[in-house]
């Protein structure tokens, strides 16, 4: 079975779903058959793609106008197509005339994928590079700590007092795993432990 999805802009009332909507009728895809959505690629959160990929069964063909009406990104579009293509559902893209059912449309997938991994690699390539240029300035990545130094201090005592974890969690209003965390991170917890052992 031919299915159709659409999507246009929310950003633009003026846009319409025709001109995609005849091109997928004319591509053989039943009126009945066709999911929209009115949301921006960026977005996550698409209701018509959601039920349009739960709708779509083995053997049946996705057809989209533009590759762009369906992924927001390149890995998110090829992200869709591999799972489409472990479920055995062909994917058709009108504009690009990519169609996994052919020799061609598989060897634009493949090529996108390897594109994609190439993205990947840079980006991972460019933060690497990013955080070592930080680390000679002295300045550390990632999220600043949950328990700064002067808190941790506090905690130490209140343990090495008796306090259960639990009250130090309530009274420093910290999640149990930062607490646990953070005291394993600082070698804090294990020679406690160690301490407290008969």
């Amino acid at each position: 079975m031919l299915i159709g999805y659409m999507r246009v802009s929310s950003a633009d009332d003026r846009q319409s779903v025709d001109l995609q909507r005849d091109a997928l009728i004319a591509a053989g895809v039943d009126e009945r058959n066709l999911f929209f959505d009115k949301a921006s690629g960026a977005k996550d959160d698409r209701p018509g793609l959601k039920k349009c990929l739960e709708y779509l069964k083995s053997g049946d063909e996705l057809i989209v106008w533009k590759l762009d009406r369906l992924g927001r990104s390149l890995p998110h579009l090829l992200s869709i197509i591999t799972d489409l293509k472990a479920r055995d559902i062909a994917f058709h893209s009108l504009t690009e005339q990519m169609n996994t059912n052919t020799p061609h449309g598989e060897l634009l997938f493949s090529l996108f994928g390897a594109l994609a991994q190439y993205e990947r690699a840079l980006t991972r390539e460019r933060i690497m590079a990013g955080l070592e240029a930080a680390r000679k300035r002295g300045r550390r990545g990632g999220r600043p700590p949950t328990i700064d130094k002067e808190q941790l201090e506090q905690i130490k005592i209140a343990l090495e007092s008796g306090a259960s974890k639990a009250s130090v969690c309530r009274s420093f209003k910290i999640p149990r795993s930062t607490l646990i965390d953070t005291l394993k991170r600082n070698g804090w917890l294990a020679s406690f432990q160690k301490v407290k052992e008969p």
